[in-house]
């Protein structure tokens, strides 16, 4: 039991005073390598414009122009017919006042227009090159690249030395 507790004290002891050391070292870039590439740059704006479309009327198919029309004709046609006559004039006065009627109707039942205002959004693409640089070093045989707008001299590495 006591073995145990000497060797549990040994190794709080030990973690209770380990230490790190932490620094900066600067590695000699071995080579930089030039990259290009294309970049799209998309702007959006609107597009829009005026546009006349059919108002939502109700649509007639002139029924009711055949109807009014056809009683009209045919009240009209009996006054004009006399003695077995009047029977003929009656219904040849309903059937035309139902096609003037219907005519009419139709005619009259156009829908009417309104201006309606529409819009679109649409990009413009601008393309543009960038050029960027690749720089490699090897440190402690780790290969380290980090990528720049322009060649590096050197490249900061973080050491930390913990014992």
């Amino acid at each position: 039991m006591k073995k145990r507790m000497v060797i549990l004290a040994a190794l709080l002891g030990s973690t209770l005073w380990a230490q790190s050391y932490t620094f900066t070292k600067y590695v000699p870039v071995a080579r930089s390598v030039e990259i290009q590439r294309e970049v799209i740059r998309e702007t959006p704006y609107k597009e829009c414009w005026t546009e006349e479309v059919p108002e939502n009327a109700t649509v007639d198919d002139g029924t009711v122009g055949a109807v009014i029309g056809g009683a009209a004709g045919g009240i009209i046609g009996h006054q004009i017919g006399g003695g077995s006559g009047k029977t003929a004039a009656t219904i040849g006065g309903a059937v035309i006042g139902t096609l003037i009627g219907k005519n009419l109707a139709e005619r009259n039942a156009r829908p009417g227009y309104r201006l309606v205002k529409r819009c679109r959004t649409k990009y413009k693409k601008e393309h543009d090159f960038v050029t960027e640089y690749k720089n490699i070093a090897h440190f402690m045989g780790h290969r380290i690249v980090k990528y720049s707008d322009r060649p590096l001299r050197q490249i900061p590495v973080t050491v930390t030395i913990e014992y």
